[in-house]
């Protein structure tokens, strides 16, 4: 059987002081920023996760939502929950279903849950970030906003990603004059190497870092965002001052799981990484995957069927844990795990029921460590490319589109409801070993997240790859109908086809994955893979050890002369 060839396109980076991973250059630059006048990790993350919501406007954005886990440096772990919610005003028969075919079932009519003012949930990603920054940060807010206020008002070159992105949403864009304006000059799509210059998300900026956070969930920037939902034809609950000054972000225990002896730790529902993560870990454990060596069929059948029977419990039980009972416990067990391989191996490639689930592909995420041990990795979005593409006049905000992740039928478990969170596959990951930090690490790209931080961590851990290898070596995935695989499994397609499977070539399968690995001397390695504008920006060096002097052959200054005197 043809080898794959497990090369590499970017370089890790070593580090003593710091580390920080993002999937834009820039983004990057302002956690490092942070790190050099004297801030932790946590300063760093929220510093770069502002950047990001103007360098990478189509991905991330003060009005969406996501997760961030932190390890402390006293070895406790804590996520915080900043997904979206519904607005208290919302309820299950809000939108006009088109469907109950798989293609279209999670589609509304006029696309109310996916276009314009009426897909907006509630937003979380800056009340995450201040609470974020109030319980862990040492610099004041005001100064992890100062890159991000720079690169709106002074612009930036747009990548070819960004780019991409606009060509790809276009006809949306186009709908709304505000924000054509910005990414469609003349009425085309923005070009790779333009400067894009923010001015109105400079001002918003400006507000945030003055007022602090509250300028949106309590003052007049919320007011004039609520104003802007409110207009047009009102066929949907519309979101209210109260639903964001009412949004808490919460406070949450990581789920908890063993393999090989390592650690590992992820987000609970209702994110599904850590139940679903910690399942397909408990299920490949038995099996020894570094015999079967990465370029083995055997191997990738394995993982196939493993990713399938996840999604299989993923869609009976998924959502928001205050609405929905999930069995945390049941899913995570090794008997249960014991349980799925005796059943799939039995069942061979039956189908299963299509999965209701929908999730946007376009997220981006920053992995970030400092010299004393904080750790932050974290996922946020503003869901579809754009979000619900349109933006807040004057302010240059763009809103979610994070309505249309809920089931528009009625009387479902993933249905509309007020105050219920949207279900997610994000998955900012930290693994340990005998209470020391490993490895952190996550990535964007919707339903394949989960399934392709699985894949990452078994490169690493049973194939013991180097970390640039691990995150960049091809990915498979299925929720059990074709198996999608990337170019470089292609060696591998006859003998898959021949075990069963309707293989697809697809040009890559999630966004771009970035981790730090800690070494036990203290060190750590940086990463990013090639499915984005991954960066890593790594501090060694430091300040002056205690009692050096710039001239220790000039004896001191003892003049104490009073200034008149001169």
């Amino acid at each position: 059987m043809p080898a794959i060839h497990l090369t590499t396109t970017k370089t890790p980076a070593q580090s003593s002081c710091g580390m920080v991973t993002a999937n834009h250059p820039l983004g990057a630059a302002a956690g490092a920023e942070m790190l050099a006048a004297g801030g932790n990790a946590v300063d760093a993350a929220v510093a770069t996760l502002l950047a990001l919501t103007v360098v990478e406007p189509m991905m991330v954005g003060i009005f969406g939502g996501g997760l961030a886990h932190l390890r402390l440096p006293d070895g406790r772990h804590e996520v915080i929950d900043g997904l979206s919610s519904a607005g208290g005003g919302s309820h299950d028969q809000m939108y006009q279903p088109i469907s109950d075919a798989p293609a279209q079932y999670m589609q509304a009519r006029d696309r109310q849950n996916d276009l314009g003012r009426s897909a907006v949930a509630v937003p979380g990603s800056l009340q995450a970030w201040s609470l974020m920054h109030v319980r862990h940060g040492v610099l004041p807010f005001a100064d992890l906003v100062q890159p991000a206020i720079r690169y709106a008002r002074r612009g930036f070159a747009v990548t070819p990603y960004l780019a991409g992105a606009v060509q790809e949403a276009q006809n949306d864009l186009r709908r709304d004059p505000e924000i054509s304006k910005l990414f469609l000059p003349d009425d085309a799509p923005i070009q790779v190497g333009a400067r894009l210059v923010q001015a109105d998300y400079a001002t918003t900026l400006e507000r945030i870092a003055a007022e602090g956070p509250e300028a949106l969930t309590h003052g007049t920037l919320g007011d004039e965002v609520i104003t802007a939902l409110a207009q047009g034809p009102v066929s949907a609950a519309r979101l209210s001052k109260d639903d964001l000054a009412q949004y808490t972000p919460q406070i949450l225990q990581p789920i908890h799981g063993t393999y090989r002896g390592f650690d590992i730790y992820g987000p609970p529902p209702p994110a599904s990484s850590g139940v679903h993560v910690t399942q397909m870990l408990n299920m490949v454990e038995p099996f020894d995957l570094s015999t079967m060596g990465f370029d083995s069929a055997k191997r990738a059948d394995l993982l196939a069927r493993v990713i399938r029977q996840a999604f299989v419990d993923r869609n009976r039980h998924s959502g928001d844990p205050n609405f929905v009972d999930i069995p945390v416990g049941r899913l995570t067990s090794k008997d249960y795990a014991a349980q799925c391989v005796a059943h799939m191996v039995q069942d061979g490639l039956a189908a299963h029921p299509f999965s209701a689930a929908k999730e946007s592909a376009d997220t981006t995420h920053i992995t970030i460590a400092d010299a004393d041990g904080l750790i932050v990795t974290a996922t946020f979005t503003i869901n579809a490319l754009f979000g619900a593409r349109f933006m807040v006049p004057g302010t240059g905000i763009i809103p979610n589109n994070y309505m249309s992740n809920f089931d528009p039928h009625p009387g479902r478990a993933l249905s509309v409801a007020a105050g219920k969170r949207v279900p997610t596959s994000m998955a900012p990951m930290i693994v340990a070993r005998d209470g020391h930090p490993v490895l952190a690490l996550g990535q964007p790209g919707g339903l394949r997240i989960f399934p392709s931080v699985f894949q990452t961590l078994v490169n690493y851990i049973d194939h013991k790859m180097p970390l640039q290898r691990a995150i960049e070596a091809p990915r498979l995935w299925t929720q059990g109908q074709e198996l999608e695989l990337e170019p470089g499994y292609g060696p591998l397609t006859d003998a898959l086809v021949d075990m069963g499977h309707e293989v697809k070539a697809v040009p890559h399968i999630g966004g771009g994955l970035n981790a730090i690995e800690f070494h036990s001397d203290g060190t750590m390695t940086g990463a990013a893979c090639w499915r984005a504008d991954g960066t890593v920006f790594g501090m060694g060096g430091g300040l002056a050890e205690a009692g050096v002097r710039f001239w220790p052959d000039r004896a001191p200054d003892t003049n104490t002369a009073d200034a008149s005197d001169t």
